[in-house]
């Protein structure tokens, strides 16, 4: 391979590495770069649930659909990158039976595996489920371990012929002719780049990239808190099935439960605020579901920043943003060779990659179908060369890291 790639992308997320693996895997020189490690931004900052597409199901019937299939699709690729839990919709005294049922309905609509459960089956099936839960339905939402997730997909995109940097934050863009044609890397790289496309898959740092290359996205981030606490023996994810609000969710680890989230509008991805109220409203709601939780000792905190894409957007706390993707073709703006994606979910990170590499193909004249959805990632039977993978990248991210570094520790 040439030091300058066919395609440079930037952003070492979930999505910036399945960019990579689909490409590498149709045959495309490929690059990927990151100023950190890999999954250091958004993707390991988050609560790591791998969505049935129930939480979306009444309120965006497509979206829900596409989180239904790729979570059919990690099952089968990912191994030990993903861990099947289940997951319950629980109703609490005071909460409207009517979205209740109108939930459980759209789930049925759209093919989400449902079973309805009454306050007595429910509380059997989570021991501590508070005395307020009315009733529940079960669907098959599970986790993801981030760190693992991304790592596995580096791993193959390398395997199959990319270069993938690390500590390698892009310090300058150059366009000319109506096309990006350079690209300064500083970090333990330190070089410059020509590629013959470029990939923004920076997340909730898109404006910045876009902007050094003369463009414009339209990132409107939050931030949310999540808060894991000891806690041994919740098996399925629990959500508070009501609107979607603060401290509705709460995400079994091995020994620890993770408790969020909240949504709060940021101007900076970098800097910004991480309010107290925002871990006591968190706990304070999740124990409304699991009381013990109130009480169970911290074992960390962190802040992640979502990837909301909304160029008009003027709402309060960009709850109502869509969680759907946008793959956006800079070329309208004069540079015809940069793609931008943005928002979706860390569960449809493989779709959103595709999406993205066909478009990138398009351009590029390559003429070879994603094979992304059908071959396993390397290491999914093996949580120890998961592991070793993350290690080489960079290391655990808070979202996993418990999981990780106890798994590598044995």
């Amino acid at each position: 391979m040439s030091d300058d790639p066919a395609v440079l992308v930037i952003g070492g997320g979930a999505t910036g590495a399945g960019v990579a693996r689909d490409l590498a895997l149709r045959g495309v020189d490929v690059t990927l770069v990151d100023r950190g490690g890999l999954a250091s931004g958004t993707s390991g900052r988050s609560h790591g649930l791998l969505h049935s597409g129930a939480r979306y199901a009444e309120a965006d019937a497509p979206g829900a659909e596409e989180c239904l299939r790729e979570n059919r699709t990690l099952r089968a690729i990912a191994g030990a990158c993903v861990r099947e839990t289940g997951g319950l919709f629980v109703r609490l005294a005071g909460d409207d039976p009517d979205y209740f049922e109108e939930k459980l309905a759209a789930c049925e609509e759209i093919g989400i595996e449902t079973e309805r459960l009454d306050a007595d089956e429910a509380r059997a099936l989570v021991p501590g489920l508070s005395e307020d839960a009315e009733a529940a339905f079960r669907v098959p939402d599970g986790i993801i371990y981030p760190s693992r997730l991304v790592a596995a997909n580096a791993a193959d995109a390398e395997r199959h012929g990319a270069t993938v940097h690390v500590d390698a934050p892009v310090e300058g863009i150059e366009a000319s002719d109506g096309a990006v044609s350079a690209v300064r890397l500083g970090g333990e790289v330190d070089t410059v780049l020509r590629p013959d496309h470029v990939v923004n898959a920076t997340g909730a740092w898109a404006d910045r990239i876009a902007e050094m290359a003369g463009v414009e996205v339209g990132m409107a981030p939050s931030r949310g808190v999540m808060i894991s606490v000891e806690y041994d023996g919740l098996d399925p994810v629990l959500n508070r099935c009501r609107d979607p609000d603060d401290g509705d969710i709460v995400v079994p680890h091995e020994g620890e439960a993770v408790l969020g989230t909240t949504s709060v509008p940021v101007d900076d991805p970098d800097e910004y605020e991480r309010a107290d109220w925002e871990v006591e409203q968190s706990v304070e709601e999740c124990a409304a579901m699991l009381p013990a939780v109130a009480d169970a000792p911290t074992v960390r905190t962190w802040w992640g920043v979502r990837p909301l894409y909304a160029p008009d957007e003027a709402g309060s706390d960009r709850r109502g943003i869509s969680r759907g993707f946008s793959v956006i073709d800079h070329a309208d703006e004069g540079v015809r060779n940069l793609h931008t994606v943005v928002g979706g979910k860390l569960t449809t990170y493989r779709e959103m990659a595709e999406a993205t590499s066909d478009a990138v193909c398009e351009r590029l004249g390559v003429d070879e179908r994603c094979r992304t959805a059908n071959e396993r990632l390397p290491g999914a039977a093996d949580p120890a060369e998961l592991d070793a993978l993350v290690e080489r990248y960079g290391g655990a991210n808070p979202t996993d890291s418990g999981v990780v570094d106890a798994a590598a520790d044995d």
